[in-house]
């Protein structure tokens, strides 16, 4: 289950690489503008200050994402993004922080640019900080013995997104005009333990899923320490949080 107030709690941050992916879009007057992973809304309601005229279709898979949505006043919906289909009218397609939930996102993306109309964009920015100590310390945390059983054949996300180079070359190679690149954010964090309550917005939620209550506050418990020495607090206060994230935008040939 997703928590949307625990997601906001970095709002900020979280909402700066979308930013950065729209300002690459080049859609002057789109008729259609579609949000596949909406969250909590508080983007999308960007996509209509910027698109005014275009009609705001919003999907999401979680039941309290799309009620946060709702509440903001986006017209969202539950939706799975493997399911979804462009309407012909569909201009702009925009998936932020999605497609690294989603085995085999490439079929979709290579799918999408074969159903859209020629001079249409697919935006997708996905996380490749997988590999980060915070993502190592959960995985090695939960492979101990002592949490064998409640986090068994675990479903980690080692390596289901692609490089840069990669999306470009899949987009390319269906007939699309792509702009790729990768960016390293440096969050300066504030707060008590800032990176586990980040991580447990997102990359933790499956393992909270899987632990009752007890289970989770002595996972957290655990877990601090080892993310406390991969993320010192500096004497100012803050913490530095590293984040890199991959981006694409592809115009339909």
């Amino acid at each position: 289950m997703w928590n949307p107030d625990v997601y906001l709690t970095f709002a900020d941050h979280r909402g700066r690489p979308f930013y950065d992916l729209l300002s690459r879009i080049g859609a002057q007057s789109p008729r259609r503008v579609v949000d596949l992973g909406c969250g909590p809304g508080n983007l999308t309601r960007t996509l209509a200050q910027r698109w005014p005229d275009a009609v705001i279709e919003a999907w999401d898979s979680s039941p309290e994402m799309v009620e946060a949505a709702r509440e903001r006043g986006v017209d969202a919906q539950v939706g799975d993004v493997r399911t979804w289909e462009p309407r012909p009218d569909t201009d702009v397609v925009v998936t932020n922080a999605v497609l690294q939930w989603v085995p085999g996102h490439a079929d979709l993306l290579v799918r999408w640019a074969g159903q859209l109309s020629s001079g249409s964009w697919i935006a997708m920015q996905v996380p490749g900080n997988f590999d980060a100590p915070s993502h190592e310390a959960v995985r090695t945390l939960a492979r101990q013995e002592r949490w064998a059983e409640p986090l068994r054949d675990f479903p980690f996300r080692e390596g289901q997104v692609d490089s840069p180079v990669g999306y470009a070359a899949l987009l390319a190679d269906a007939g699309c005009r792509v702009d790729a690149w990768e960016t390293t954010y440096i969050h300066a964090l504030t707060g008590e333990n800032p990176v586990l309550g980040w991580i447990s917005g997102t990359a933790l939620r499956p393992v909270r899923s899987r632990l009752n209550d007890e289970q989770w506050q002595q996972f957290r418990d655990e877990l601090i320490p080892m993310l406390d020495q991969d993320y010192p607090v500096r004497p100012d206060g803050t913490t530095f949080f590293p984040f890199r994230r991959i981006f694409v935008v592809a115009q339909v040939g």
